[in-house]
């Protein structure tokens, strides 16, 4: 069995060639305790802390800290540059709660750490807890700069500092649709292409159950995740001013949200319809990581629902398999129907950065944490990590690598934690925007790629694209957190009111929604919007 270190060097001929950059090359000066030789190799060992999601998901023999991948980094960066590379675990799921108390201890703190929070990020570039890396980049990054480009790079800059290196994400798109195919071939239903048309059929699977689920049906399958409701959520926004998008929008984590702008309480109001007339998951509020409802649409009871792209197909969810394995001729079709009230089915995608990884500015090594993301996205090294050893973990199809699914266990393990090793990029990089798009779509099993694809198509159409303000909101930083709460608080509690409490209870809830930060926001963004458009 082929664990941790052992018989890694046993692949290294297999392996892609490895280049290190010519940024490697140059000598390590400025924020480094280190001496170089000519060669640009520290004299004296360099311990370089790297924090890593932890997901409890290592394979027998491997820790998170401790596996193939964290091997073939130490072999083919560390060792040739006299660098020892400790990896610091820290739980997916209190990565912000942990990254504030690192940080709070500058002999604790990693090196690198990362952040999908953008109000967390300015809060830390503003209290002045970050490294400006202009200068290292140019210096050392010239691999790391052209692979990002000035669109991701620029999520990372503060008053024309770069304080933080965004991650590229390579797939935008977020949510598609899907309805069960098969009953709507039972009732000689159309596929529903607007909300109205959406709601006339969940009417239909309440009504006439298709499924033969014995009153146990669930029309339009919901959760607490924002996947489910934000597409419907934003498809009642009315058009908007600029003036509008830029004051309106509230930033809240790493999304934007229309709490403020017009339409998102008529958008509301729709779910509490559906709720009351129970065509909708009765007990969505408590399921906040999707597991219940992945559940219900595998035991064939949900009729449609909005998801991640294409996330169904994946094999860490197996939920279309499953479907299909549990209910005999269970069919779901992508569909796209919430279009709003220009006809137009808008939904709201990923900004080009993905995670915001940042140097702390107690760190003594930020030429080698440079030199590292610089390493990464140089030569093949990044495709080596998000692919592994051709013919053993990938085989190439028309130059896009497919995950052999006939791969022995232990050939599979190695991979297992690739997208929390490859931190620069959410997405597998192949090279051009069709090649990337292509690669995501072919991660999943050949029978469910056709969907796939249009799944990704669909999340792409009639984007709503973040707005990016010319300064840091300080209002997002400090009130975001308990915003976030509140907003998924406001969805629930009007959702499930009766319809004659409806008004009432939304008023309260925007009353202290408000006052726990909204209003701060709102006129701090305001303010902004109007110095910016005297510049």
């Amino acid at each position: 069995m082929e664990k941790g270190k052992s018989r890694f060097k046993q692949y290294s001929k297999l392996m892609i060639p490895l280049t290190l950059s010519a940024s490697l090359l140059l000598s390590a000066c400025s924020n480094s305790d280190a001496t170089t030789d000519a060669g640009g190799a520290s004299t004296e060992k360099v311990k370089l802390k790297v924090e890593v999601f932890d997901r409890g998901n290592s394979p027998s023999g491997m820790t998170i800290s401790d596996n193939y991948m964290t091997n073939y980094v130490q072999e083919n960066f560390g060792t040739p540059n006299n660098i020892e590379i400790e990896y610091v675990p820290v739980p997916r799921s209190e990565e912000t709660q942990k990254l504030n108390v690192m940080m709070a201890s500058a002999n604790d703190v990693p090196d690198i750490v990362f952040t999908y929070d953008s109000g967390t990020f300015y809060r830390y570039a503003t209290q002045g807890g970050l490294t400006d890396v202009t200068e290292l980049l140019d210096q050392y990054g010239s691999n790391l700069k052209k692979y990002l480009g000035e669109d991701a790079l620029a999520y990372g800059q503060v008053d024309g500092a770069q304080l933080s290196i965004p991650g590229r994400r390579l797939v935008l798109g977020k949510y598609a649709s899907y309805v069960r195919q098969d009953w709507l071939d039972a009732l000689n239903l159309p596929v529903p292409k607007t909300a109205d048309e959406l709601y006339n059929t969940l009417v239909a699977f309440k009504e006439k159950d298709p499924g033969n689920r014995g009153g146990k049906v669930i029309p339009l399958g919901m959760s607490i995740a924002p996947a489910q409701y934000d597409s419907l959520l934003w498809s009642f926004i009315e058009p908007t001013t600029d003036e509008q998008r830029y004051t309106l929008t509230q930033k809240l984590g790493s999304a934007d949200i229309p709490v403020l702008l017009p339409g998102f309480k008529e958008g509301l109001h729709f779910m509490n319809k559906l709720y009351n007339e129970g065509l909708i998951s009765k007990d969505f509020a408590l399921d906040e990581d999707k597991k219940q409802l992945w559940q219900d649409v595998q035991n064939g009871l949900v009729g449609a629902y909005t998801e991640d792209a294409g996330e169904m197909y994946f094999d860490y969810t197996n939920t279309y398999k499953n479907l299909e394995t549990n209910v005999t001729g269970a069919k779901m079709t992508p569909i796209d129907p919430y279009a709003n009230s220009e006809g137009v089915t808008v939904k709201p995608v990923y900004a080009p950065n993905a995670m915001y990884i940042m140097i702390p500015k107690s760190s003594k090594h930020a030429v080698e944490a440079i030199k590292y993301l610089d390493w990464m996205a140089s030569g093949n090294n990044l495709f080596f990590m998000q692919n592994g050893v051709e013919s053993e973990n990938y085989t190439l199809v028309d130059g896009i690598p497919v995950a052999k699914a006939d791969a022995p266990q232990e050939v599979t393990d190695r991979m297992y934690n690739y997208g929390d090793m490859a931190i620069i990029a959410n997405g597998k990089y192949i090279g051009d925007e069709k090649s990337n798009a292509e690669a995501y779509i072919r991660q999943v099993p050949e029978e469910y790629q056709d969907l796939m694809r249009t799944s990704v198509e669909i999340s792409n159409t009639n984007p709503i694209e973040p707005i990016v303000m010319p300064v840091p909101i300080q209002a997002e930083s400090k009130y975001g957190s308990g915003l976030e709460s509140k907003y998924k608080e406001i969805i629930v509690k009007t959702a499930m009111v009766s319809e004659d409490a409806f008004d009432s209870t939304y008023d309260s809830l925007m009353k202290e929604y408000m006052a726990g930060g909204g209003q701060a926001i709102l006129d701090e963004r305001t303010k902004v919007y109007n110095e910016m458009i005297k510049k």
